[in-house]
């Protein structure tokens, strides 16, 4: 006796995160890059005298206020959403500071490179999959503690105290966590709100 075939079960296996750049991609992150620059421009003097006021009232303090500098990373990664994005991003809005004048020179890209890669390493975890606010969160905390590993050598914080350098840690964690995770998360989403992000994941998401 013959049986009628039998049609096969569809997949269940999830969907491969689409990993190559699109012309798009590169277009959108490259402005990202660019007005985040900008914004680092006006946090270069904004955000340093908050954190030299927070650093005169305890030091380690002005940690606080490093959050701004680290959201490059929270935004690329979020809105691209593909490997290298959220470095590419940092490092291109660190070189648009420098190069308009930063006071910190070419150690504003190493510092781009150092936070970019700590963001990116937190979406490579969650295979550039996940990108929920607990990532972008973590996303911000990851460029946080490569700030600080980055200025235990270049800024010399390696020889100050262990009490200093516990408080800077808390405060940059915390300012990572909401100056560059929750305020790039609520910024992605207001993007996507207008429409812009269409064409990109995290604006149909959103939509959804």
């Amino acid at each position: 006796m013959t049986t009628a075939p039998t049609a096969s079960a569809p997949s269940t296996a999830p969907a491969r995160p689409r990993t190559r750049w699109r012309v798009v991609d590169i277009v959108v992150a490259a402005v990202l890059g660019v007005a985040t620059g900008l914004l680092f421009v006006l946090w270069n003097s904004v955000g340093y005298a908050w954190f030299t006021a927070m650093d005169a009232l305890t030091p380690g303090f002005g940690g606080l206020a490093v959050g701004i500098w680290l959201i490059g990373g929270v935004l690329g990664g979020l809105i691209i959403r593909k490997p290298g994005a959220a470095l590419f991003v940092e490092l291109l809005a660190a070189s648009v500071s420098m190069l308009l004048g930063s006071q910190w020179s070419i150690e504003t890209v190493y510092s781009g490179i150092a936070q970019g890669l700590g963001a990116e390493l937190v979406f490579l975890l969650f295979a550039y999959r996940r990108f929920g606010l607990p990532v972008a969160m973590l996303a911000g905390v990851g460029a946080a503690a490569a700030a600080f590993v980055l200025e235990l050598f270049l800024s010399g914080n390696l020889a100050k105290s262990p009490e200093f350098l516990g408080i800077y840690l808390g405060s940059l964690v915390v300012s990572g966590a909401l100056l560059a995770g929750l305020v790039g998360w609520l910024l992605t989403r207001a993007l996507a709100a207008t429409g812009v992000l269409d064409r990109f994941a995290s604006g149909r998401s959103r939509a959804r």
